[in-house]
Protein backbone atom coordinates (compact mmCIF):
# COMPACT_ATOMS: atom_id res chain seq x y z
CA UNK A 1 0.00 0.00 0.00
CA UNK A 2 1.60 3.49 -0.63
CA UNK A 3 2.52 4.83 2.83
CA UNK A 4 3.32 8.67 3.51
CA UNK A 5 6.81 8.69 1.19
CA UNK A 6 4.70 7.26 -1.92
CA UNK A 7 1.60 10.11 -1.16
CA UNK A 8 4.08 12.68 -1.04
CA UNK A 9 5.57 11.60 -4.64
CA UNK A 10 2.34 11.94 -5.91
CA UNK A 11 1.21 15.18 -4.52
CA UNK A 12 4.73 16.36 -5.55
CA UNK A 13 4.20 15.58 -9.04
CA UNK A 14 0.66 16.92 -9.13
CA UNK A 15 2.72 20.20 -7.45
CA UNK A 16 5.51 20.48 -10.16
CA UNK A 17 2.62 20.53 -12.85
CA UNK A 18 -0.74 21.73 -11.99
CA UNK A 19 -0.44 25.03 -10.25
CA UNK A 20 -1.68 27.93 -11.69
CA UNK A 21 -3.14 25.91 -14.26
CA UNK A 22 -6.75 25.69 -14.87
CA UNK A 23 -9.06 22.38 -14.78
CA UNK A 24 -10.55 22.40 -18.45
CA UNK A 25 -12.33 19.27 -18.51
CA UNK A 26 -12.77 15.99 -16.09
CA UNK A 27 -13.34 12.77 -17.55
CA UNK A 28 -14.65 10.26 -15.04
CA UNK A 29 -15.53 6.49 -14.68
CA UNK A 30 -18.84 5.41 -12.75
CA UNK A 31 -17.94 4.07 -9.68
CA UNK A 32 -20.17 4.33 -7.11
CA UNK A 33 -17.17 2.80 -4.03
CA UNK A 34 -13.88 4.95 -5.22
CA UNK A 35 -16.32 8.45 -5.38
CA UNK A 36 -16.96 8.56 -1.92
CA UNK A 37 -20.73 10.45 -0.89
CA UNK A 38 -20.80 11.79 -4.22
CA UNK A 39 -21.35 10.87 -7.99
CA UNK A 40 -18.70 10.71 -10.60
CA UNK A 41 -20.80 13.44 -12.33
CA UNK A 42 -20.32 16.01 -9.00
CA UNK A 43 -17.06 15.60 -9.05
CA UNK A 44 -16.53 16.37 -12.32
CA UNK A 45 -18.88 19.23 -12.23
CA UNK A 46 -16.95 20.61 -9.15
CA UNK A 47 -13.96 21.11 -10.53
CA UNK A 48 -13.94 21.83 -14.11
CA UNK A 49 -13.24 25.30 -14.84
CA UNK A 50 -11.34 26.68 -11.56
CA UNK A 51 -7.42 27.01 -11.45
CA UNK A 52 -5.11 24.98 -9.52
CA UNK A 53 -3.74 27.24 -6.38
CA UNK A 54 -1.52 24.00 -4.49
CA UNK A 55 -1.80 20.69 -4.28
CA UNK A 56 -1.19 19.35 -0.53
CA UNK A 57 -1.00 15.86 1.50
CA UNK A 58 -1.81 14.80 5.43
CA UNK A 59 -0.33 11.88 5.97
CA UNK A 60 -1.94 9.31 3.30
CA UNK A 61 -4.87 11.95 2.04
CA UNK A 62 -3.60 14.64 -0.71
CA UNK A 63 -5.75 17.06 -2.09
CA UNK A 64 -5.93 19.62 -4.22
CA UNK A 65 -6.48 23.46 -3.42
CA UNK A 66 -8.62 25.67 -6.10
CA UNK A 67 -9.23 28.42 -6.46
CA UNK A 68 -13.11 29.55 -5.85
CA UNK A 69 -15.83 28.96 -3.45
CA UNK A 70 -16.18 25.24 -4.10
CA UNK A 71 -15.43 22.00 -2.63
CA UNK A 72 -11.67 20.62 -2.91
CA UNK A 73 -11.07 17.08 -4.24
CA UNK A 74 -8.95 14.35 -1.92
CA UNK A 75 -7.87 11.39 -2.59
CA UNK A 76 -6.71 8.56 -1.09
CA UNK A 77 -4.76 5.75 -2.55
CA UNK A 78 -6.21 2.67 -0.91
CA UNK A 79 -4.06 -0.53 -1.91
CA UNK A 80 -3.64 0.00 -5.49
CA UNK A 81 -4.13 3.97 -6.52
CA UNK A 82 -1.73 5.70 -7.97
CA UNK A 83 -1.62 8.70 -10.68
CA UNK A 84 -0.59 8.72 -14.52
CA UNK A 85 0.23 11.50 -16.80
CA UNK A 86 -0.18 11.07 -19.97
CA UNK A 87 2.73 9.93 -21.99
CA UNK A 88 4.22 8.26 -19.02
CA UNK A 89 4.28 5.39 -16.66
CA UNK A 90 2.36 5.34 -14.06
CA UNK A 91 3.39 6.66 -10.26
CA UNK A 92 3.67 3.03 -8.44
CA UNK A 93 4.35 1.69 -5.14
CA UNK A 94 7.39 -0.61 -5.56
CA UNK A 95 6.55 -2.32 -9.06
CA UNK A 96 4.67 -1.07 -12.15
CA UNK A 97 1.23 -3.13 -12.99
CA UNK A 98 2.32 -5.89 -15.41
CA UNK A 99 0.35 -4.13 -17.86
CA UNK A 100 1.25 -1.27 -17.46
CA UNK A 101 1.34 0.69 -21.07
CA UNK A 102 2.36 5.01 -21.43
CA UNK A 103 0.59 4.58 -24.85
CA UNK A 104 -3.00 3.56 -23.77
CA UNK A 105 -4.76 6.53 -23.07
CA UNK A 106 -7.02 6.17 -21.04
CA UNK A 107 -4.96 3.86 -18.43
CA UNK A 108 -6.63 0.84 -17.21
CA UNK A 109 -8.51 1.38 -14.16
CA UNK A 110 -8.68 5.38 -14.57
CA UNK A 111 -11.74 6.72 -12.07
CA UNK A 112 -10.65 10.61 -13.33
CA UNK A 113 -8.63 12.03 -15.65
CA UNK A 114 -7.58 16.10 -14.80
CA UNK A 115 -7.13 18.22 -18.29
CA UNK A 116 -5.42 21.33 -17.24
CA UNK A 117 -4.00 24.13 -19.12
CA UNK A 118 -1.85 27.05 -17.98
CA UNK A 119 -2.51 30.54 -20.20
CA UNK A 120 0.99 30.11 -21.93
CA UNK A 121 0.60 26.80 -22.51
CA UNK A 122 0.41 25.68 -26.40
CA UNK A 123 -1.02 21.94 -25.39
CA UNK A 124 -2.76 20.70 -22.06
CA UNK A 125 -1.65 17.96 -19.74
CA UNK A 126 -3.37 15.11 -18.51
CA UNK A 127 -3.24 13.23 -15.38
CA UNK A 128 -5.27 10.18 -14.45
CA UNK A 129 -6.49 8.98 -11.44
CA UNK A 130 -6.11 4.45 -11.69
CA UNK A 131 -7.16 2.14 -8.58
CA UNK A 132 -7.32 -1.46 -9.77
CA UNK A 133 -9.09 -3.08 -6.34
CA UNK A 134 -11.40 0.15 -5.67
CA UNK A 135 -10.09 0.72 -2.30
CA UNK A 136 -8.98 3.91 -2.64
CA UNK A 137 -11.47 6.79 -1.70
CA UNK A 138 -12.45 10.30 -3.95
CA UNK A 139 -13.87 12.70 -1.88
CA UNK A 140 -15.04 16.36 -1.93
CA UNK A 141 -14.52 18.95 1.08
CA UNK A 142 -15.09 21.73 2.16
CA UNK A 143 -11.98 22.50 4.08
CA UNK A 144 -9.97 19.64 3.49
CA UNK A 145 -8.21 19.52 7.01
CA UNK A 146 -11.22 20.21 9.18
CA UNK A 147 -13.29 17.79 7.64
CA UNK A 148 -12.86 14.02 7.62
CA UNK A 149 -10.85 12.09 6.69
CA UNK A 150 -8.05 14.50 7.29
CA UNK A 151 -9.65 15.77 10.51
CA UNK A 152 -10.04 11.99 11.92
CA UNK A 153 -6.03 11.54 11.58
CA UNK A 154 -3.10 11.96 14.43
CA UNK A 155 0.24 13.93 13.59
CA UNK A 156 1.65 14.09 10.47
CA UNK A 157 5.73 12.50 10.85
CA UNK A 158 6.52 15.32 8.06
CA UNK A 159 4.50 18.15 8.85
CA UNK A 160 3.14 18.09 12.16
CA UNK A 161 5.57 16.19 14.44
CA UNK A 162 5.21 16.30 17.95
CA UNK A 163 7.36 17.21 20.60
CA UNK A 164 9.14 14.39 22.66
CA UNK A 165 6.50 14.50 25.75
CA UNK A 166 3.55 14.61 23.44
CA UNK A 167 5.02 12.01 21.62
CA UNK A 168 4.61 9.49 24.92
CA UNK A 169 1.31 10.39 25.75
CA UNK A 170 0.10 8.00 22.49
CA UNK A 171 3.51 6.25 20.48
CA UNK A 172 0.65 3.89 18.63
CA UNK A 173 2.44 3.92 14.86
CA UNK A 174 0.26 1.78 13.30
CA UNK A 175 -2.99 3.61 14.52
CA UNK A 176 -3.99 6.61 11.93
CA UNK A 177 -5.48 8.81 14.85
CA UNK A 178 -2.40 9.08 16.28
CA UNK A 179 0.76 8.85 13.59
CA UNK A 180 -1.31 9.76 10.30
CA UNK A 181 0.63 7.75 7.04
CA UNK A 182 2.64 6.06 9.22
CA UNK A 183 1.95 2.04 7.57
CA UNK A 184 3.38 -1.33 7.22
CA UNK A 185 6.54 -0.64 6.21
CA UNK A 186 7.01 2.43 7.53
CA UNK A 187 6.34 1.55 10.69
CA UNK A 188 8.32 -1.43 10.53
CA UNK A 189 11.26 0.11 9.79
CA UNK A 190 11.25 2.65 12.66
CA UNK A 191 10.86 -0.09 14.71
CA UNK A 192 13.75 -1.56 13.26
CA UNK A 193 15.66 1.27 13.82
CA UNK A 194 14.75 1.74 17.32
CA UNK A 195 15.42 -1.91 18.10
CA UNK A 196 11.84 -2.57 19.52
CA UNK A 197 9.90 -5.39 18.75
CA UNK A 198 6.76 -5.19 17.43
CA UNK A 199 4.87 -6.82 19.93
CA UNK A 200 6.14 -4.56 22.68
CA UNK A 201 3.05 -3.32 24.46
CA UNK A 202 3.11 0.87 24.13
CA UNK A 203 2.95 1.18 27.94
CA UNK A 204 5.97 -0.93 28.79
CA UNK A 205 7.86 0.61 26.65
CA UNK A 206 11.11 2.95 28.57
CA UNK A 207 12.16 6.19 27.86
CA UNK A 208 15.08 5.03 25.93
CA UNK A 209 12.90 2.96 23.04
CA UNK A 210 10.25 6.52 23.22
CA UNK A 211 13.15 8.82 22.25
CA UNK A 212 14.35 6.56 20.11
CA UNK A 213 10.56 5.98 19.01
CA UNK A 214 10.36 9.69 18.23
CA UNK A 215 13.61 10.05 16.66
CA UNK A 216 13.10 7.34 13.60
CA UNK A 217 9.71 8.48 13.43
CA UNK A 218 10.58 11.47 12.00
CA UNK A 219 14.13 10.51 10.01
CA UNK A 220 12.73 7.57 8.34
CA UNK A 221 10.16 9.55 6.84
CA UNK A 222 11.76 12.32 5.98
CA UNK A 223 14.70 10.76 4.15
CA UNK A 224 11.70 8.43 2.21
CA UNK A 225 10.43 11.93 1.18
CA UNK A 226 13.61 13.13 1.04
CA UNK A 227 14.60 10.67 -2.00
CA UNK A 228 11.21 11.13 -3.63
CA UNK A 229 10.24 7.50 -2.34
CA UNK A 230 12.75 5.91 -4.82
CA UNK A 231 13.34 2.58 -2.75
CA UNK A 232 16.40 2.34 -5.18
CA UNK A 233 18.08 5.13 -3.31
CA UNK A 234 17.02 3.77 0.50
CA UNK A 235 20.04 3.01 2.54
CA UNK A 236 21.36 -0.60 2.36
CA UNK A 237 20.95 -1.19 5.67
CA UNK A 238 16.93 -0.31 5.83
CA UNK A 239 14.98 -3.21 6.64
CA UNK A 240 13.00 -2.17 3.43
CA UNK A 241 15.57 -3.91 0.92
CA UNK A 242 14.88 -7.16 2.17
CA UNK A 243 12.36 -7.61 3.75
CA UNK A 244 10.19 -8.95 0.90
CA UNK A 245 11.91 -11.97 0.30
CA UNK A 246 9.50 -13.47 2.70
CA UNK A 247 8.37 -17.27 1.33
CA UNK A 248 10.81 -16.79 -1.67
CA UNK A 249 13.86 -19.18 -2.44
CA UNK A 250 16.41 -16.24 -2.47
CA UNK A 251 18.21 -14.76 0.83
CA UNK A 252 18.46 -11.41 1.79
CA UNK A 253 21.44 -9.75 2.67
CA UNK A 254 20.92 -7.43 5.70
CA UNK A 255 24.06 -7.31 7.85
CA UNK A 256 24.02 -7.07 11.86
CA UNK A 257 26.37 -4.47 12.82
CA UNK A 258 28.68 -6.87 13.30
CA UNK A 259 29.16 -7.60 9.98
CA UNK A 260 27.36 -11.15 10.73
CA UNK A 261 23.94 -12.23 8.77
CA UNK A 262 20.51 -10.95 10.25
CA UNK A 263 17.53 -12.87 10.97
CA UNK A 264 14.00 -11.44 9.55
CA UNK A 265 11.40 -12.65 10.93
CA UNK A 266 7.72 -12.23 10.22
CA UNK A 267 4.57 -12.19 12.93
CA UNK A 268 0.88 -10.69 12.63
CA UNK A 269 0.55 -7.85 15.17
CA UNK A 270 -3.38 -6.54 15.23
CA UNK A 271 -4.11 -7.92 11.79
CA UNK A 272 -1.30 -6.96 10.28
CA UNK A 273 1.70 -8.83 9.38
CA UNK A 274 5.19 -7.24 10.76
CA UNK A 275 8.60 -7.72 9.72
CA UNK A 276 11.56 -7.71 12.18
CA UNK A 277 15.22 -8.56 13.28
CA UNK A 278 15.37 -10.82 15.59
CA UNK A 279 18.78 -10.37 16.69
CA UNK A 280 18.08 -6.51 17.75
CA UNK A 281 14.30 -5.74 18.42
CA UNK A 282 13.92 -8.36 21.39
CA UNK A 283 10.24 -8.68 23.08
CA UNK A 284 11.34 -7.45 26.53
CA UNK A 285 8.57 -6.79 28.57
CA UNK A 286 5.06 -7.36 27.39
CA UNK A 287 2.93 -8.23 24.26
CA UNK A 288 0.69 -5.90 22.17
CA UNK A 289 -1.55 -8.86 20.65
CA UNK A 290 -1.69 -12.11 20.13
CA UNK A 291 0.52 -13.10 17.22
CA UNK A 292 2.02 -16.19 15.13
CA UNK A 293 4.86 -17.24 14.50
CA UNK A 294 6.89 -17.04 10.85
CA UNK A 295 6.03 -20.32 9.16
CA UNK A 296 2.55 -19.72 8.28
CA UNK A 297 2.04 -15.44 8.43
CA UNK A 298 0.23 -14.55 5.04
CA UNK A 299 0.84 -10.51 3.84
CA UNK A 300 -2.51 -8.75 5.33
CA UNK A 301 -4.49 -7.34 2.42
CA UNK A 302 -5.11 -3.78 4.49
CA UNK A 303 -2.31 -1.67 5.84
CA UNK A 304 -4.20 1.34 7.03
CA UNK A 305 -6.69 1.75 10.43
CA UNK A 306 -4.81 -0.57 12.92
CA UNK A 307 -6.49 -0.43 16.72
CA UNK A 308 -3.36 -1.53 18.33
CA UNK A 309 -5.45 1.04 21.87
CA UNK A 310 -8.60 0.92 23.27
CA UNK A 311 -10.25 4.16 23.65
CA UNK A 312 -8.58 7.29 22.39
CA UNK A 313 -6.35 8.82 24.85
CA UNK A 314 -8.18 13.07 25.14
CA UNK A 315 -4.90 13.73 25.64
CA UNK A 316 -3.65 12.25 22.22
CA UNK A 317 -6.85 14.00 20.63
CA UNK A 318 -5.98 17.66 22.43
CA UNK A 319 -2.16 17.42 20.86
CA UNK A 320 -2.94 16.62 17.55
CA UNK A 321 -6.14 19.43 17.10
CA UNK A 322 -3.17 21.60 18.45
CA UNK A 323 -0.90 20.91 15.55
CA UNK A 324 -3.78 20.54 12.99
CA UNK A 325 -4.61 24.25 13.62
CA UNK A 326 -0.96 25.25 13.40
CA UNK A 327 -0.64 23.64 9.85
CA UNK A 328 -4.02 24.73 8.99
CA UNK A 329 -2.54 28.63 9.49
CA UNK A 330 0.79 27.59 8.05
CA UNK A 331 -0.53 25.91 4.91
CA UNK A 332 -3.07 29.35 4.16
CA UNK A 333 -0.31 31.93 4.49
CA UNK A 334 1.79 29.29 2.09
CA UNK A 335 -1.31 29.45 -0.75
CA UNK A 336 -1.32 33.42 0.00
CA UNK A 337 2.52 33.88 -1.14
CA UNK A 338 1.48 31.14 -3.73
CA UNK A 339 -0.93 33.31 -5.43
CA UNK A 340 0.83 36.29 -5.05
CA UNK A 341 3.75 35.03 -6.84
CA UNK A 342 1.91 33.74 -9.73
CA UNK A 343 -0.09 37.29 -9.99
CA UNK A 344 3.41 39.15 -9.69
CA UNK A 345 4.74 37.13 -12.51
CA UNK A 346 2.21 37.88 -15.09
CA UNK A 347 1.91 41.35 -13.82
Amino acid sequence: MPELPEVERAAKLLRDIAPGKTITQVDTTEDTIVFAGITHEEFSQELQGRVVKDVQRYGKVFYLDLEGDGRQPVMHFGMTGMLQVKGSLPVHYREAPRKADADQWPPRFMKFVLHLKGIDDEEETQVAFLDARRLGRVRLCKSPLTDPPISTLGFDPILSMPDLDDFKKGALLLDQSFSAGVGNWVADEILYHAHVHPEERCNVLTDEQLEALHEQTSAVCRHAVSVNADDSKFPEDWLFKHRWGKGKKEKHTLKLPDGTPATIKWVTVGGRTSAYVAELQKLKRGVASSGTGTDHVTEAEESDLTPLSGEEDPQVEKVTRKLKRKLKTNTEDASVRSTRRRKSRKA
